[in-house]
C-alpha cells in the first residue's frame, strides 16, 4: 500500500474499517517498512554552508561552584509544585539577582549552559538583560541559529554599526527591519548620537503608523535636549491624540522650550499669592475653558468620570509648567516654603498633586523632598504617588524615609515604598521591616497579608541579617485572640526567609574570584 493509503487507514481507525493485513499490528508493521523505504529513497541534498565559528569571549569563566549554582537556578521552574511554598527558597526569584551579581564580576556563562540561559530569558523578560550580558557574544551567535531566541537580537540592533554615512547600514535596517529591530536601532543610535537618531525618525515620520509613531517618539526620552524641540513642536500637530500628548509631555520636560514657557504663563495666571485678605496663602483660579492653544499643547479637554473639568485642566497646566517658575512668582520662596503655604477654597490637593507629577516628570529632587510628607503622615495625605517622589531622592535618604514610614505605619502600605529602595536594604530599613514583621506575627494574624513584603525581604534584606532572624523561625505562643495556627505559618515564613538569606550569602561567596580575601590577591587585570 502507498503511504497515503496507510495514513488514511490509520486515521479512519480499526473500529470503523478492518486495517490492511487484518490487524492494527500488521498496519503498524507496514507503516514501519514504508517509512524505511521512503527515507532510503531520498536523494541527498546539498550540504548547507557551515556557520561561522562562534566569536571568542575573553572574559573569565564562572568559578566551578557558581557554574553549578547557575545550573540549579536554571533548572528550577516558577510555581513548580503549587500549594504552600514551604521553607525552601524560591530559586526562580533569586535568578535575576544572581545574574546581576555575576555580571558585576565580569564573568562569562559556560558554553554548555547558553541554551538553557536563552530559554529562561525567552520565558521571562526580566531576565533578558542579565542573561544576555552573561551570555555575551556567544549567546548572540547561538540566537542567530535558532528562531526561538530571536528576541536576543532585537535589543542589539544597531550595535557595532558605523555612523549612518558609512555605507548606509543603519538606513537599510531602519527602512527594511521589523518594528522591534527598528525600535532597538533607534534607541541604540539615540544613546550615542541623539541628533542622528532624530533625523532618522524625521525622514520616515509621515509614513509611519500612528502606533509606531507613538513608540518611536517615546524613545526620544533618551538624551532629550533642546535640539529636539523643533521636531517635537511639529509633532504637536500630529493626527494621533496620543502622539500629541507624548510630544507635549516631552516638551514640558525641557524647561527652555516654548511649550514650557506657554504653560508657565498659563500656570502663573491660575495660581498666585493672596493679595487681599491673607497674604500668606495661595489662591487658585482654574481655567474656565480648554481653548485650542491648550489642546494643541497637550491639555486633554475631556475630564475623566467623577472629575471636574476645571480641576482637570488646572492639574494638566501646572504639571506641564517648569517648577522653576514658582519661586520667582511666589515671592522668592523655596519649594519647601511654597508647599507649606495654605491654599484657599480646597484647591490644595489638586495643586500639590500637579506639582508632584511635575517633580517626577522633571526629575526635580528639591521639589520631591518638599512634597513628600513626613514619614509619620498617612500615605493618603501625600500628593501624587509617594513612591515615585521617593525614587527621586538619594539612596540613603530614601532608605531612611522608608524606615521611618514603616516604624510609624507598619507594613500595610509599605510594599510600594520598599520597591524603590536600593538592594540590599540599608541596616535601619532592614531592621524596621523585621521589627514590623515581628509585630505582625505577635498580633496573631496570618502572614498571607504580608506575602508581598516577605517576598521582597527574601530578595532585598542584607544576607547578614539571617542570624538575627533565626530566633523568629521558632513557633511562637499563640495569643488567645489570634488566628488558629497562625504561629506555625509565621514560623514557616521566617524559616524560608532565613534559608533564603543564607542561600544568597552562599551564592555571593561562590561568585568571588579564586583567591579572594587572600593577604595579597592578584588583580584580575593582570591575568
Amino acid at each position: 500500500m502507498s503511504w497515503g493509503e496507510l495514513v488514511g487507514a490509520a486515521l479512519l481507525g480499526a473500529e470503523r474499517r478492518t486495517p490492511p493485513g487484518g490487524s492494527v499490528e500488521a498496519l503498524l508493521d507496514a507503516a514501519a517498512v514504508e517509512t524505511v523505504r521512503r527515507r532510503a529513497g531520498l536523494r541527498p541534498a546539498p550540504a548547507a554552508p557551515r556557520p561561522e565559528p562562534a566569536p571568542p569571549d575573553p572574559r573569565p569563566p564562572l568559578p566551578p561552584a557558581a557554574a553549578r549554582r547557575l545550573s540549579l537556578l536554571l533548572a528550577d521552574r516558577p510555581g513548580a509544585g503549587g500549594g504552600r511554598r514551604g521553607t525552601a527558597p524560591d530559586l526562580a526569584e533569586l535568578l535575576p539577582q544572581w545574574l546581576a551579581a555575576a555580571g558585576a564580576h565580569g564573568y562569562r556563562a559556560p558554553a554548555e549552559q547558553l541554551p538553557a540561559l536563552l530559554d529562561a530569558a525567552r520565558a521571562r523578560t526580566d531576565l533578558r538583560a542579565g542573561a544576555l550580558a552573561l551570555g555575551g557574544p556567544r549567546a548572540l551567535w547561538l540566537a542567530r541559529l535558532n528562531p526561538d531566541w530571536r528576541f536576543a537580537l532585537r535589543g542589539r540592533s544597531g550595535r557595532g554599526l558605523g555612523p549612518p554615512e558609512d555605507g548606509g547600514a543603519v538606513r537599510r535596517l531602519w527602512e527594511e527591519g521589523l518594528f522591534a529591530e527598528r525600535s532597538a536601532l533607534l534607541l541604540s543610535l539615540r544613546r550615542r548620537d541623539p541628533a542622528a537618531a532624530r533625523e532618522l525618525l524625521a525622514g520616515t515620520w509621515a509614513a509611519e503608523r500612528a502606533e509606531d509613531r507613538l513608540m518611536f517618539l517615546d524613545s526620544l526620552r533618551e538624551g532629550l535636549s533642546p535640539g529636539d524641540e523643533e521636531f517635537l513642536e511639529r509633532a504637536l500637530a500630529d493626527r494621533s491624540r496620543n502622539v500629541r500628548a507624548t510630544a507635549a509631555e516631552l516638551l514640558s520636560a525641557l524647561p527652555s522650550s516654548a511649550l514650557a514657557a506657554r504653560m508657565a504663563a498659563r500656570a502663573r495666571s491660575c495660581v498666585a499669592l493672596d493679595r487681599t485678605g491673607r497674604p500668606g496663602r495661595l489662591v487658585v483660579e482654574a481655567p474656565y475653558e480648554c481653548d485650542p492653544g491648550m489642546r494643541r499643547d497637550g491639555v486633554v479637554s475631556g475630564a475623566p468620570p467623577g472629575r471636574g473639568e476645571r480641576s482637570w485642566w488646572l492639574v494638566q497646566v501646572v504639571e506641564a509648567a517648569p517648577l522653576d517658575t514658582w519661586p520667582e512668582h511666589l515671592g522668592g520662596r523655596t519649594p519647601a516654603r511654597i508647599t507649606a503655604l495654605p491654599v484657599a477654597d480646597d484647591w490644595e490637593a489638586d495643586l500639590h498633586a500637579a506639582w508632584a507629577r511635575a517633580a517626577v516628570r522633571q526629575r526635580n529632587t528639591v521639589w520631591a523632598r518638599a512634597l513628600l510628607r513626613k514619614p509619620s503622615a498617612p500615605m493618603a495625605a501625600a500628593p501624587g504617588d509617594p513612591a515615585k517622589l521617593l525614587a527621586l531622592l538619594p539612596h540613603r535618604e530614601r532608605a531612611r524615609w522608608a524606615a521611618e514610614f514603616i516604624a510609624a505605619h507598619g507594613l500595610s502600605e509599605a510594599f510600594r515604598v520598599l520597591g524603590v529602595c536600593a538592594v540590599p536594604w540599608a541596616g535601619p530599613l532592614g531592621r524596621a521591616v523585621v521589627d514590623a514583621l515581628e509585630i505582625a506575627r505577635d498580633a496573631g494574624s496570618y502572614p498571607w497579608s504580608f506575602s508581598g513584603v516577605l517576598g521582597l525581604a527574601e530578595r532585598c534584606l542584607d544576607p547578614g541579617e539571617a542570624d538575627r532572624l533565626a530566633p523568629l523561625a521558632a513557633v511562637p505562643d499563640e495569643p488567645e485572640d489570634g488566628s488558629p495556627g497562625a504561629g506555625g505559618y509565621w514560623a514557616e515564613a521566617f524559616q524560608r526567609l532565613v534559608a533564603t538569606l543564607r542561600l544568597r550569602a552562599t551564592m555571593l561567596a561562590e561568585l568571588e574570584p579564586p583567591g579572594h580575601g587572600d593577604p595579597a590577591p592578584r588583580p584580575s587585570r593582570d591575568r
